[in-house]
């Protein structure tokens, strides 16, 4: 996932947008069609967030990472140089907004470029985004709000937990664990 997010170079329009682009999706956990609907007036890149209006108009702020947010300032610099009528973030050359199938395509060019086959898609970036950050320790209901769920069981969905991780957490976590395997 890391060698597909920093695919793209940081040189020239299209470049820095698929940049930042796959960043976001990676760093944020956002859906393609939150992505494909964010204003320029969505970003505080100062203070690393980024409001998104979720499902059934559901608003949200998420943060987003130095790295995304360094992608965020690179294209935006590129993008002022078109000098369009639209607060859109992302544009395609001609300065029309991105559709979320447009931004599939690029999420799959750099996967394969990568060398990543099969099903892949912005989806794959917001399960990954899910995952690491239950591997890292955070809690699931933190996750939750971060990807907009209105049900934990939605987000439970997202997570995929190997079971050497759930025996480790196990074993720090649960009293009766502490205590050697065995003993009474």
């Amino acid at each position: 996932i890391f060698e597909l997010v920093e695919r793209p170079d940081d040189i020239g329009f299209i470049q820095t947008r698929d940049r930042a682009i796959l960043e976001l999706l990676y760093s944020s956990g956002l859906r393609v069609g939150e992505l494909a609907a964010l204003r320029m007036d969505s970003m505080n890149l100062k203070e690393g967030l980024v409001k998104v209006e979720g499902k059934r108009k559901k608003e949200r702020i998420v943060p987003v990472g130095r790295s995304a947010a360094d992608a965020l300032r690179t294209y935006m610099v590129e993008r002022a140089l078109l000098k369009k009528d639209t607060d859109h973030l992302f544009l395609n050359r001609m300065g029309t907004p991105l559709s979320g199938r447009s931004i599939r395509r690029i999420v799959v060019k750099y996967a394969r470029l990568t060398g990543i086959s099969g099903k892949v898609g912005p989806h794959i970036l917001r399960h990954t985004f899910a995952t690491h950050l239950l591997h890292e320790g955070a809690d699931l209901r933190v996750i939750q709000e971060l990807l907009g769920h209105s049900s934990l069981s939605s987000t439970q969905v997202y997570t995929h937990l190997d079971l050497r991780k759930l025996i480790d957490i196990y074993d720090r976590s649960h009293p009766l664990a502490k205590r050697k395997r065995g003993e009474k």
